[in-house]
């Protein structure tokens, strides 16, 4: 079997950002959402990563065209529904939203044929990667669930980064590693506040209903793991200047993936993963990065024990 990855992204959107450069006004257009941006880190980290999304109407021919230019194979199943999108407006500085459509939700028989491509893709690649659309109504979450328990009971590693219904599906078929924010925890009612103890409680019950590994992801902070023999670790990635936060945390779940479909363990992974979520947020294109540097950033990222004294700030 070739060491790749399979994302599942089932509606991923077209995205325009304005922009001001140099005195001139320039229109950008990419594919994007959760999945996109997973996939693009995963393969600027050398990994073969094959994608399935669901496309439709105009909008889905534009992203289907756009897909092609990224460096990875994309599986795609044509919705009888309309694809989403949005237009930012970023020529201050700051990313303002001018208009958005999530799409329409995907039918039975979109679910169906998706379920199909994925299962297939996802039993050949040792990683399968389970990415949110932008709003809940476009999919069902039992296709997170159904996808989840087979690929699992298959042998394979399956990777969510999700929340709210997709979480629940999740953890219902299981999980071997769940990727969520604190934001996340807290606006799900599955964490009492911000802290890292409360952060910590509310990983250990997502371990108990089917995940093996969780890992939190604090903004700012250092992401709190909790491994599959109790241990729970603070991730301290190296400082750097902000430039755009949006996307840090589909980088950590590719450089978790990346690093899986090497062969290597969850301890080894963490490193990969803060570097890669570290880096991002220097750039303003999501999920983008070089190899070098996320492997140069690893190298500098300290893991320690949470009840080791160690600042949990």
């Amino acid at each position: 079997m070739d060491q790749k990855v399979m994302v599942f992204a089932p509606a991923p959107l077209l995205t325009v950002t304005i922009e001001q450069q140099a005195g001139a006004t320039e229109l950008h257009l990419h594919p994007g959402g959760q999945g996109v941006w997973q996939t693009r880190m995963i393969a600027a980290l050398g990994v073969p990563v094959t994608m399935c999304v669901g496309l439709g109407g105009e909008v889905g021919d534009a992203v289907r065209k756009l897909l092609d230019d990224e460096d990875v194979t994309v599986r795609v199943v044509r919705r009888e529904s309309g694809t989403g999108w949005y237009v930012h407006d970023r020529r201050d500085g700051e990313r303002t939203e001018i208009a958005e459509h999530p799409g329409a939700p995907m039918v039975r028989h979109d679910i169906d044929e998706l379920y199909t491509v994925t299962l297939t893709e996802g039993l050949r690649a040792p990683v399968s990667v389970l990415s949110g659309p932008a709003d809940p109504q476009v999919v069902d979450p039992d296709i997170y669930r159904r996808l989840a328990a087979d690929l699992t009971a298959n042998g394979g590693t399956v990777v969510a980064d999700l929340s709210g219904p997709y979480l629940e599906a999740v953890l219902d078929g299981g999980v071997t590693v769940l990727k969520v924010s604190h934001e996340e925890l807290l606006d799900d009612g599955l964490a009492t506040d911000d802290s890292v103890e409360a952060l910590r409680d509310a990983g250990r019950r997502c371990q108990e209903r089917g995940a093996t590994f969780v890992l939190i992801s604090r903004a700012g902070e250092p992401a709190l793991a909790l491994l599959d023999d109790g241990e729970a670790l603070l991730v301290h990635a190296p400082p750097l200047e902000l430039a755009d936060h949006r996307g840090a945390g589909d980088s950590m779940t590719a450089g978790v993936a990346a690093v899986l479909a090497r062969g290597g363990d969850m301890r080894a992974a963490l490193p990969v993963a803060a570097a890669a979520g570290a880096l991002n947020v220097t750039r303003h294109g999501l999920g983008t990065g070089r190899a070098e540097a996320v492997r140069e950033l690893a190298g500098r990222v300290r893991l320690t024990p949470l009840e080791g004294g160690d600042d949990d700030r």
